[in-house]
Parts: C-alpha cells; structure tokens; sequence
C-alpha cells in the first residue's frame, strides 16, 4: 500500500465542485415514534451512533430525505455516510456529490477528508458554513488525464478494511480462546454420566411433577426503579437490567446507590413479554421487573438454566405483550421440573444443562482452533 501511495498524482479540487450542500426539512423528535424496528435512521448533530439518534417510523414524504449521500450536524461538524433514506432533526444539512455517485467505501474516504476539516468549519458561523465549505480545497488521487481517481480512493479503503478486520478477527478469536479455557468449556467432552443422564432424557425416561412457580420462588417487585431517561447508562458499575430480550436483559449498567440493588443469584423478569434471565450478580432494574427468588439453597447459575428454560415455556402459552403478568400471575403459574424420590432433582438438571452446554459449544470450539490458526498465520506472521 505504502509503494501504492508514492505512485499516486495528487490534485487539489475546492468542495463546492464536488458537493452541493443541501438544507434538510427538519423536524423536531418529539413529532416521530422511535422503535428498534423504525424503518428510518433519525440524523440529529450526535457524534454517537454515525449521527443516529435512534430509529422511527415513516412520517411523511415531505420531510424524508434521499439517502446515498453525506450528513452533517451544525455543532460539531462531522459528515457521515447515510446509505438508506432516512429524516433529520434540527441544524443538520447534505452534502450530495455533484457528477458522480457514492458507495460506502467512497463516502468513507470523503468522511475521512471532510472530518479532518471540522475544525475550520467549526470556527465559522452556522450561516457562513456553506460558503466557507464550497471554498475550501482538498487533495485527491488523480489519473493521467487529471480526472478524480474513485477507483483508486475505492480500492485503498477496500484494503483498509481488509486489513481491519483480519486484526479484529485475530482480537476476537483470541478473546474466545481465553473465554472457553476460564470457563472451561473448551473441553467438550461428556462423562460417562453426562451421556447417561442425556440417554435418560432422550429416552423419555425422566420423572416429571408440575409444580406452582409461587411454591418455589418468591416473587418480588423491584427496589426501585430506574428509569432510562433519567439516568446514566455507563459501560461499568452494576448491572441494569430491563425488559429487553437481549444481553440477558442488560441494557448497561449504573453506578447509583446501592441500597437499591437486587438480589444476585435470582431471576429477573419482564412483566409484558416474560422474559426472563438469570442474573448471578446484584442488579438495578427499569420499570416492570420482577425479581425472582429461590426458595432452595440449591438454586445456582447452573441450574437456572433449567429453570428458566421450563418457565419460559410455560409462559409460551399466553399472548405476548396482551398484559402485564402481576405477582399473583407469576406466583400460579405451573410448571414441571424432573424429580427423584418425590423431591426435585436439582442433580439430574445440572448434569443434563453441563451436557447441553458441551455439545452446543463443541462446534463453537472446533471453529475456534480452525480459525485461531489460520488468523495466527494471516496477521501475527
């Protein structure tokens, strides 16, 4: 890449040749619907998230705005690449290429050049930052005949991201590694009682007893309630768990006052969609939780596993989303666990869950050798 760079030609051209810049009709957030099934990015002046303050659903076609071009905030002055159409909040405009089209490697390249140029723009007057754009000058790669060389600035990101991701790879493959050794599931191997106690279970030969949810746990509300809006979402601190189906329900985590954490090694669940997680470790909760205690001194990680999995089964049966399940609900709500002499057979579960975990992390194990290897060779030769 480097011998590639010293053969390039290089030309200055101004902005404005390149890009027309574009005012959006912009509405504030309050006139959409956010949902994380919003068919529509929302562009505001946010450096997060490539400028996307969330997803919203489709308002009108007046105000929607042609994707395939460059977005900037009038605050910080970054550009990003909005591939989809998409609608913008206040104090944004569009760069639209003038005589040639972009894809996502090419805008990439412009954002790179634009972005480096943030500190100019940012000095000027929101009311002049068009005229000082159009002005300003920036060098690309050039062919023999003078003419704008995209395949080139196309084919050097291309590499770029190659290059990126094999490192990322590499990153992550051995992140795994050390994962599945501290965890010990690199070793996917079953027992002679795993595969027993499998043989039982694939044989239909368990004993089955239904139980009431309310005679095994306890089912608590929340200590108090946290809501999103209100607080800040940090990437350290305690957990927070809310009625998302994802990240065991963890949406981030919080540092706030302790006296309000919930107990670890229990249950949480969403009272409007029943989903549940184990949460081995003390927890803040957003609104409708439930917290869902024990009543055995057997109950661990391993076995909650069992649990939930026959709990959310039971839960199958109702209409998700209809109502929101109260205590009195969840408390009578049946389920049926494995049992031996008429008591439930706590064993039996954490063998049967060990071998499940073994036999669904062996493919994950073998893939993880194959590629450990092979991006070794690639990217640390």
């Amino acid at each position: 890449m480097a011998r590639e760079l010293e053969e390039v030609k290089w030309e200055k051209f101004k902005l404005g040749d390149l890009f027309r810049i574009k005012s959006n009709l912009q509405l504030n957030k309050n006139s959409f619907i956010f949902s994380e099934n919003g068919e529509y990015p929302y562009f505001t002046r946010t450096v997060f998230n490539n400028g996307i303050l969330g997803n919203v659903h489709y308002l009108d076609e007046e105000h929607k705005l042609k994707g395939n071009c460059l977005a900037v905030g009038m605050i910080a002055m970054r550009f990003f690449y909005m591939d989809k159409d998409f609608y913008a909040g206040q104090f944004t405009k569009r760069a639209i290429p003038i005589g040639f089209s972009l894809n996502s490697r090419l805008a990439n390249y412009f954002i790179t050049v634009l972005n480096k140029k943030s500190k100019i723009f940012q000095s000027s007057l929101v009311r002049n930052f068009e005229k000082i754009f159009k002005n300003e000058e920036v060098k690309l790669p050039v062919k023999n005949d003078g003419s704008i060389d995209f395949e080139f600035m196309t084919s050097f990101i291309s590499e770029l991201e190659a290059r990126q991701i094999s490192e990322l790879e590499a990153r992550q493959i051995s992140e795994l590694e050390a994962y599945l050794v501290t965890t010990g599931l690199s070793d996917y191997f079953l027992t002679s009682e795993e595969e027993k106690f499998l043989e039982i279970f694939r044989e239909n030969e368990v004993k089955w007893k239904k139980f009431k949810i309310g005679d095994l746990f306890e089912v608590n509300s929340y200590k108090k309630r946290f809501d999103a809006n209100k607080v800040n979402i940090l990437e350290e601190g305690h957990p927070y768990v809310v009625r998302t189906a994802l990240n065991n329900g963890i949406r981030g985590y919080l540092k706030e006052d302790e006296e309000f954490l919930n107990e670890g090694n229990t249950i949480s669940f969403g009272q409007d969609t029943a989903t549940m997680f184990y949460q081995e470790k003390p927890y803040f909760t957003g609104d409708k939780i439930k917290i869902i205690k024990s009543k055995y001194k057997e109950f661990n990680k391993l076995n909650s596993h069992f649990f939930v999995s026959t709990m959310s089964k039971s839960f199958s049966t109702f209409a998700w989303g209809s109502s929101s399940f109260s205590i009195n609900i969840i408390e009578n709500q049946e389920i049926y666990l494995p049992i031996k002499n008429n008591e439930i057979d706590f064993e039996f579960m954490e063998i049967l869950i060990s071998a499940i975990q073994k036999i669904i992390i062996k493919d994950v194990v073998l893939y993880s050798s194959k590629k450990i290897e092979a991006t070794k060779k690639l990217v640390f030769k």
